[in-house]
């Protein structure tokens, strides 16, 4: 299965909900709002427990979007600490 079935019809973006963000199909909630809490430390559990009416398909969807997303030929310096 390709990374994008994974997401097609679950990662969606509709102009009357939360200004056109890309959300999960049947919710208010932004796939930014998703990756946010994954950054900062939350589980997948945690999330589906915050948040019942998701579920992990669609955390899953996240994931898939976001990596096909960064997907390209441009390189992204990271700055090193001194």
């Amino acid at each position: 299965m390709a990374r994008q079935d994974t997401y097609r019809g679950i990662i969606v973006s509709e102009p009357t909900v939360m200004l056109g963000k890309l959300i999960i199909a049947g919710t208010r909630i932004t796939v930014e709002l998703i990756l946010e809490l994954l950054s900062g430390g939350a589980t997948v559990e945690d999330i589906l427990s915050d948040y019942p009416h998701l579920t992990r398909e669609g955390i899953n969807a996240v994931l898939a979007f976001a990596a096909d997303a960064l997907q390209s030929d441009r390189a992204y310096p990271l700055v090193q600490a001194s």
